[in-house]
């Protein structure tokens, strides 16, 4: 009994400091970040590195608001990452439904080639994209970064597997009731479907909001940048002011941040039924 009692004991003891040490590897880099912010560039560039800053410089912040229109970078970010959420949710729930519920022939050759845009990768469909932008005349709008987020194979297939999951009997039941199959996909599939939209959201929010080269091909213009394209503004070809571009950084993801804070208990039932999927 003491012999099964020590080796437990061990093994959780190697459980929790593996988990620490993973747990500091997520946090330190934040925290590094946050210290950076409040530092003169001196101190920031200094060998060996300042850990904590003589004097915190809140200055920082503010200056940040001084060179980028923040607040419009950020409300541009906000739209387009409320969009592209919306319509993946919606779209790729649509053709997950067809694909996982109708019989229609070729339904099986039609998944597998939306399987293969996961094969494929995304900068291959960079130049194809950007002239179709080019001819509908949508460089430098929000349009340009929104609609090509609309639907993405993966989502598709992630909700298909909680579709194919979901009993038979549920759908027949609601045929007999005289339902067709939107009604059979809008009022009994998809509120079963709801771990599944919520980690599809999760990744589609964080994906939009931390996209970078896209955004930054298609628009050019202030007025239709997002956050991660104003930000590497900041960074000069000779020279960087880190703090302030620390200081943007932080104020970047400070709104995600904030969303897991509230959500916290959503976002992890979302994952953990996806990997368990």
């Amino acid at each position: 009994m003491d012999r099964t009692l020590k080796l437990f004991t061990s093994k959780t003891f190697l459980f929790h400091f593996i988990l620490i040490v993973g747990a500091a590897a997520m946090v330190l880099p934040f925290l590094w970040m946050i210290l950076t912010s409040l530092k003169t560039y001196t101190e920031s560039i200094q060998v060996p590195p300042v850990l904590i800053p003589e004097d915190f410089q809140w200055g920082n912040y503010k200056e940040v608001f001084g060179l980028l229109p923040f607040f419009k970078f950020m409300y541009n970010t906000v739209i387009i990452t409320v969009l592209r959420t919306v319509g993946q949710l919606f779209l790729c729930s649509l053709a997950a439904y067809a694909f996982a519920r109708i019989e229609f022939p070729g339904r099986n050759i039609l998944f597998l080639l939306a399987l293969t845009v996961l094969m494929v990768p995304g900068q291959v469909f960079l130049l194809p994209q950007y002239m179709i932008m080019v001819k509908l005349g949508w460089l430098n709008s929000l349009q340009a970064v929104i609609v090509p987020g609309l639907f993405s194979a993966f989502g598709t297939f992630l909700l298909r597997q909680f579709f194919m999951g979901l009993p038979k009997e549920l759908e027949e039941a609601a045929r007999l009731d005289g339902c067709n199959h939107f009604q059979i996909y809008w009022k009994v599939m998809l509120p079963l479907a709801k771990p599944g939209l919520i980690a599809l959201g999760i990744f589609t929010t964080l994906w939009s909001w931390n996209e970078l080269m896209w955004p930054m091909i298609v628009n050019s213009s202030p007025e239709s940048m997002t956050l991660s394209v104003g930000l590497s503004s900041l960074q000069g070809q000779y020279l960087t002011n880190y703090p302030i571009l620390m200081a943007g950084s932080f104020l970047a993801i400070l709104p995600m941040l904030i969303l897991f804070i509230f959500l916290q208990k959503q976002f992890i039932q979302g994952i953990a039924v996806t990997g368990g999927k």
